[in-house]
């Protein structure tokens, strides 16, 4: 019987290991930094069926190796999370790939030259387009129709300005709009005049920019599709995996949704997408309806659609973001107009509330942030406790005492490194027109975080680069990437380059309800993942903007490789 028993126990599947699973990929031999508490660090990482599979030793992740697993040997690379960028305009940045781009320049004449040569190589459009030109290029602050018509003279030519807020057009463009001395400002919008004459200038604030905006040819459905494809390249270029769309229109819902539901079906959407709907004060009841019914024909995967989103303000440059106290450059021009009263947008964002949807608030002056922090806080007040993570967009310029709102409210600060690069643009408009005491507190990062505040980073792209070590550098060094000024600007608002890169990844996660399937190297996460070329956490700041994305994996599969990298 003794020797029965034995034999049923040696035979006992119980007393037999199972083998570790084989892996499709393994990553060995580099610094993998987890952005998971629990398991900061690792040296390996095994990917099976798009997710990670397992996290941590060499040898531990040797025993995932199967005959058909495919090595990389990372040689002390570091590998992070694949980046998301939580505020994001995807159609627009593609669109803007064919357009003249203008970001990076800061003179009138260096912008006057681009746009010369763009018209001048392709006669045959019947527009010229553009964007990205800053505040601080121009004599005022403001462009006028003349500088354009130097440069095109014989056709409509409208350039939008980098933050999207004031467009520059051309006599062509003006007449075209029929743009008059006579025409009226539109709602929330500010058609710039000659203090003289009562002529248009050329210059088109806020709303008043659609007037022209309304009439320039769009692609086609094919082209635009091109420009998706291009746009997914140049992200998973910079490491982007994920991405959070900042408020569609119907009419973009109607001409964009196909393009990525396209994409998806050819295999061919390599960023995961999560898209709000825009409510405008006159009718927010249509936009939360729609984001109600996408929302449920759209809840996960790589396209979802999960909430709303509304403009508060405008922006600092313009003088048209809502601010407390008036403007410090010229008090005369008040102190900003909301595009709500508070009182409508309570109902507005308690309605979304309610739906379940997030809330994402554009909300750049101190006014306009407050506003916002008060409809959440009258929202939770009326519908009671929930997740709700609504945000506000951009927290240019907040008073200090709304800072800890944020964590008491539970609420995404969603900001965007980038906008404070401290140029021109910076020292001789937006801290101008605050004034030195509000620009103490201009874009603080640091000041939330402290606070307890959770911080979700993104770009705006088009309105800046979506490069995300530009981003990084501007966020740990508050410099440009000339390295001025020599001690950063305000750089007692900077944060650590670890809290930059979790702002990019697992806190961005969070902020779009994904933390569970992305934003961190965990098992049963998706294997999005990049691969560095220098390691950020071991260098100071300036290393950041010579780093390279080596690899790019998403769901494990390589969506981009440097030709230098083996």
């Amino acid at each position: 019987m003794l020797s029965a028993l034995l034999a049923v126990l040696l035979l006992s599947p119980a007393a037999v290991p199972a083998p570790e699973p084989a892996a499709d990929l393994l990553l060995t031999g580099g610094r993998i930094w987890t952005a998971d508490p629990s398991r900061p660090w690792a040296e390996a990482v095994a990917v099976r069926d798009g997710r990670v599979l397992f996290v941590g030793s060499d040898a531990e992740a040797a025993k995932r190796k199967g005959p058909k697993t495919k090595t990389i040997a990372l040689k002390g690379r570091l590998v992070t999370p694949g980046f998301e960028d939580a505020h994001i305009h995807l159609m627009s940045g593609a669109r803007n790939l064919e357009r003249v781009d203008l970001a990076e320049e800061t003179s009138l004449p260096a912008m006057q030259e681009r746009i010369r040569k763009f018209a001048q190589a392709n006669p045959d459009s019947p527009w010229v387009v553009g964007r990205g030109w800053v505040y601080g290029s121009f004599p005022g602050g403001l462009p006028t129709r003349e500088q354009l018509d130097a440069v095109v003279p014989d056709r409509p030519a409208y350039m939008d300005c980098y933050d999207g807020h004031t467009g520059w057009a051309n006599s062509k463009a003006l007449a075209l709009a029929g743009i008059t001395k006579e025409t009226k400002d539109p709602v929330n919008g500010t058609i710039v005049r000659d203090p003289k004459t009562g002529e248009p200038t050329g210059a088109l604030k806020e709303a008043a920019g659609s007037l022209v905006e309304a009439l320039i040819p769009e692609p086609t459905a094919e082209r635009h599709y091109a420009l998706l494809l291009q746009a997914l390249t140049l992200l998973n270029r910079t490491g982007i995996t994920a991405v959070q769309d900042a408020g569609w229109t119907p009419g973009e819902v109607a001409r964009f949704l196909p393009l990525l539901e396209r994409a998806r079906g050819e295999g061919k959407l390599t960023v995961r997408t999560r898209m709000t709907i825009d409510i405008p004060p006159d009718d927010p009841a249509s936009g939360i309806a729609e984001a109600v019914r996408l929302g449920k024909r759209y809840p996960d995967g790589a396209i979802v659609f999960g909430g709303v989103k509304g403009y508060v303000d405008g922006v600092i440059e313009s003088h048209t973001a809502a601010m407390l106290s008036p403007w410090s450059d010229d008090p005369a021009l008040g102190k900003g107009t909301p595009r709500w009263e508070q009182a409508a947008l309570d109902r507005a964002v308690a309605a979304a509330d309610k739906a379940g949807l997030q809330v994402w608030l554009h909300s750049i002056g101190d006014r306009g942030i407050r506003m916002a922090l008060d409809a959440y806080a009258a929202a939770a007040k009326q519908n009671g406790p929930r997740d709700r993570r609504h945000r506000v967009e951009h927290v240019e310029a907040i008073a200090a005492e709304d800072a800890p709102r944020f964590a008491a409210l539970g609420a995404v600060a969603s900001m965007q490194p980038l906008h404070a690069n401290p140029d021109q643009n910076n020292e001789e408009v937006w801290s101008r027109n605050v004034g030195p005491e509000r620009a103490g507190r201009g874009f603080a990062w640091r000041l939330i975080e402290k606070s307890g505040g959770r911080l979700a980073f993104g770009s705006d792209w088009p309105v800046v680069t979506p490069d995300v070590f530009r981003g990084l550098y501007c966020a740990t060094a508050r410099r440009t990437r000339e390295g001025k000024p020599a001690g950063g600007w305000q750089p007692q608002l900077a944060v650590t380059t670890e809290d930059a890169l979790r702002h990019y990844t697992i806190d961005a996660a969070w902020a779009g309800f994904g933390e569970k399937e992305r934003g961190s190297i965990t098992v049963g996460r998706r294997a999005d993942l990049v691969v560095l070329s220098r390691d950020l956490l071991a260098a100071p700041p300036e290393e950041i903007l010579k780093t390279q994305v080596l690899l790019t994996l998403f769901e494990g599969r390589p969506v981009w490789r440097d030709p230098s990298f083996e």
